[in-house]
């Protein structure tokens, strides 16, 4: 199921853009998944609210989303530590994608686990672990 900030679907401010990058994050705990959106929110405008993903008590695995407009390719970010790992799909134009894709390699330990590239869209499939250097989130 996917959890918009409250919990439905997001609903975009910004409007269409080759700067707009949809991120999925799963396989992962709500604490990680919060971890994630805050260091995207800190160096890109996004369509999510400041609620922390939350578990529902169903079934099925939970699915987090956000949009990112990445109009700019931020300063390098400080390593973060996660609990677990976390599964993040990056999906829009290939230069904003890359620019999110950056800003996640500076925070976190990346492998790529997959890339699929359209007409004017790409998706890239990530897998995030803790930095090896930084501290817990909340740790400034």
């Amino acid at each position: 199921m996917t959890r918009g900030a409250t919990g439905g679907h997001p609903e975009s401010s910004h409007p269409p853009s080759a700067d707009l990058v949809q991120v999925v994050l799963g396989e992962c705990s709500p604490a990680d998944a919060d971890t994630v959106f805050n260091v995207l929110r800190d160096h890109f405008p996004s369509d999510r609210g400041v609620d922390a993903p939350r578990q529902t008590g169903e079934p099925w695995p939970e699915v987090w989303t956000g949009g990112f407009l990445a109009d700019h390719s931020p300063a390098s970010v400080p390593g973060v530590l996660l609990a677990g790992s976390v599964t993040a799909g990056l999906q829009g134009g290939p230069v904003a994608v890359s620019r999110l894709h950056a800003a996640l390699a500076s925070a976190f330990v990346v492998t790529a686990e997959g890339t699929a590239s359209g007409d004017q869209e790409v998706e890239v499939q990530l897998r995030l672990t803790g930095a090896d250097r930084g501290a817990p989130p909340g740790d400034d």
